[in-house]
């Protein structure tokens, strides 16, 4: 009995606080009117007008079919092959370095 009394004044508090909650409805509301659609961009409008050049001292790097090819300011250039996903093997030249002897050894007639 000592514990029913306490259980049910709090019900009775969840009751009156859930019946005031229902009385207190928003207003209602409306929709938003729609947006006006964005400016449409001529072609070139969003490229950067200005080119910053690089110093005369930087390493030059241009594409090449097999991978890239890094010229640096003091030395000789070398190429950079893709070997796997973010891996890059060093050579000196594209060449792989493999040679199949294509020797005539006899020849039959």
């Amino acid at each position: 009995m000592r514990r029913a009394i306490p259980a049910l004044a709090c019900i009775a508090a969840l009751c009156a606080a859930a019946h005031a909650l229902a009385q207190d409805r928003p207003p209602k509301l409306e929709p938003l009117p729609e947006a006006p659609s964005p400016p449409t961009i001529q072609d070139g409008a969003d490229e950067p007008r200005v080119r910053i050049a690089p110093p005369d001292n930087a390493s030059k790097v241009e594409q090449v079919p097999g991978g890239l090819k890094v010229t640096p300011p003091n030395g000789p250039p070398y190429y950079l092959i893709n070997i796997g996903p973010n891996e890059w093997e060093r050579r000196d030249v594209l060449d792989p370095g493999v040679r199949v002897p294509m020797w005539t050894i006899t020849t039959f007639d």
